[in-house]
């Protein structure tokens, strides 16, 4: 079974889209297993001095989780089964970390839109891929 990690941006639910549509076709062809990831950012230091540490991780949990209902909803019409995770950190490095830790063999980001910030420092699957430099670590697709 081909396990796979799909990293959800909310603020692009056409990347959303794409990289479900790429599962579903991936699941056609093998078995596999399915976990949504969102990682929320950290919050400065000025921030999270306003909340009691709980109560922030609280609240970054619960927004995460409400971020992955999009590419839920799409698998539950397709009738898919998944798993979701919500972690705190950066984007790339936790990502890539996730798949390491629940021993994912692949990583699939959607179609990405060129972006002034991607042209500088790289998509997001270009930064994952900087971090996936072992030769037992999950392919990057981006579709």
């Amino acid at each position: 079974m081909t396990r796979i990690l799909v990293p959800i941006d909310p603020a692009q639910p056409a990347r959303t889209r794409s990289a479900i549509e790429q599962v579903l076709r991936m699941r056609r062809t093998d078995r596999v297993s399915i976990r949504l990831l969102r990682v929320q950012p950290m919050v400065s230091g000025h921030v999270a001095m306003l909340f009691d540490k709980r109560e922030l991780l609280d609240l970054q949990l619960s927004a995460g989780a409400e971020d992955l209902q999009y590419a839920q909803k799409l698998l539950d019409l397709a009738g898919v089964p998944y798993a979701s995770t919500v972690l705190v950190g950066r984007s790339a490095e936790t990502i890539a970390t996730a798949a390491r830790d629940y021993g994912c063999d692949r990583i699939v980001f959607g179609r990405d839109e060129p972006t002034l910030a991607g042209s500088i420092f790289g998509s997001l699957a270009q930064q994952v891929r900087q971090h996936l430099r072992g030769s037992g670590d999950p392919q990057v697709i981006s579709s």
